[in-house]
C-alpha cells in the first residue's frame, strides 16, 4: 500500500483517538508536582533482527531530545550474553534511569529469569520503582501454572498476586502497571481475570498498564483502567506457514528468523507523558511503513479484535488521554 507520509503523519499527530481519564484517579494524579515522561520501547528482539543495535541508537537518540524521566524496554530485548553486550550497554548507560521488564524470549539464548535479572542488574523479576513520584509496579508475566502443558508461559503465580496485592495497597499512587505480556485484551496472560479483580480494588491509584508482546498499536479500557499495547520496535511476527523474504539473500541467511516476520522500516518507540496539571497523558506519536510484504500480503490472519492498518500496522499512532470536563466531550 503506498502512502502519503506527509497526510498520514499530519493525521497521527492529529490524535487517533483520544480516551478520557477516569475521574477517580485525579486526586492520585495530582499528587505528581510536575509533568512526568516515560521513554518506552518493546520488542527490540536484537537475536531476531540484523539490525536490532541501530534501532536501539534511534531511540536513545530521540531520547536524548525528550529528555524522559526513565527510559524502559519492556522485553524482547537481547540475549544477555557476550555478542550482545554492545546491546545492554548502549541501553544501560543511556540514562540513570534505565528500566528492564522481562519478556519471554530473553531466556531463548540459555539463561534462567535469575540470570538474567542479575546479569540486568534488575531488583528482582518483578519490582516497584518511584520516578518523580510516580510509582511504577513492574511485573514478571513468565511464571508457569500449576497445569502448564509447555510452549512459552504466559501467567502471574499466585506468591506474584500477593506481592501485587500488597504493593498496590501501601503504596500511595498514582501507580503505572508494566509488564511484558498484557493484563487485558488480545493474548493476554491467561489468569488475566484474576489479575484484574486485584487491579479493579485498587482503581483510584492506578491510572494504566503498558505492555508490549503482542507487536501492535493497540489501547483500550477495562473497567476505568486504561490499558496501552505498545508496539514493537522491529517486526510484526507470522510465523512458518507466512515465510517470505523482506531484505537481500545475505540478510537472511545470518538472520533465519527474520523470514518468520514482516518487518518495520525505522525503529518504534513512544514517550509518554503524565501532566497532572493539564490533566492528560500524551503518547507520541511514530510512523514507519513495512519491508516488503505486510500480514495482510501474505494472508495472515490476526486477532479478530484487531483491525489491519490500524492496531497492527508499522506505527505508533499519537494520543491524548484527557480528563473529562463539563465544558469539554474529550
Amino acid at each position: 500500500m503506498k502512502i502519503n507520509r506527509r497526510k498520514f503523519t499530519a493525521l497521527l499527530s492529529a490524535g487517533a483517538g483520544s480516551i478520557t481519564i477516569p475521574e477517580a484517579v485525579f486526586p492520585a494524579v495530582k499528587k505528581l508536582s510536575r509533568p512526568v515522561k516515560l521513554g518506552l520501547i518493546a520488542d527490540l528482539h536484537q537475536d531476531v533482527m540484523h539490525d536490532g543495535l541501530q534501532r536501539l541508537e534511534s531511540f536513545i537518540s530521540a531520547m536524548k531530545m525528550e529528555k524522559p524521566d526513565a527510559i524502559i524496554q519492556m522485553g524482547d530485548f537481547a540475549y544477555p550474553n557476550k555478542k550482545n553486550e554492545k546491546v545492554t550497554s548502549t541501553f544501560m548507560e543511556a540514562h540513570p534511569r534505565a528500566l528492564h521488564v522481562l519478556g519471554n524470549h530473553d531466556i531463548d539464548g540459555g539463561h534462567s529469569f535469575d540470570e538474567v535479572v542479575k546479569l540486568w542488574k534488575m531488583k528482582g523479576r518483578y519490582y516497584t520503582e518511584n520516578i518523580q513520584g510516580l510509582n511504577l509496579v513492574v511485573l514478571d508475566g513468565n511464571e508457569k501454572p500449576a497445569d502448564h502443558k509447555g510452549g512459552y508461559p504466559s501467567h502471574l503465580g499466585k506468591a506474584q498476586l500477593d506481592w501485587l496485592g500488597e504493593q498496590l495497597e501501601k503504596l500511595d499512587g498514582p501507580i503505572v502497571v508494566i509488564s511484558h505480556q498484557g493484563l487485558a485484551g488480545p493474548w493476554s496472560v491467561d489468569n488475566a481475570a484474576e489479575v484484574q479483580k486485584i487491579l479493579k480494588q485498587h482503581q483510584d491509584k492506578i491510572l494504566m498498564t503498558l505492555n508490549g508482546h503482542n507487536h501492535i498499536d493497540h489501547i483500550m479500557k477495562i473497567g476505568s483502567i486504561i490499558n496501552f499495547h505498545v508496539n514493537s520496535a522491529a517486526y510484526q511476527w507470522v510465523g512458518g506457514n507466512f515465510r517470505h523474504k523482506s531484505y537481500p539473500d545475505e540478510i537472511h541467511a545470518k538472520f533465519p528468523y527474520i523470514e518468520y516476520t514482516c518487518p518495520y522500516k525505522d525503529s518504534l518507540y513512544t514517550t509518554l507523558t503524565i501532566d497532572p496539571a493539564a490533566g492528560r497523558i500524551g503518547i507520541k506519536g511514530k510512523l514507519s511503513e513495512w519491508v516488503g510484504k505486510s500480514p495482510v500480503d501474505v494472508g495472515k490472519k490476526m486477532h479478530p479484535d484487531l483491525k489491519d492498518g490500524n492496531e497492527v500496522a508499522p506505527h505508533i499512532r499519537t494520543r491524548t488521554l484527557k480528563r473529562l470536563l463539563e465544558s469539554s466531550d474529550a
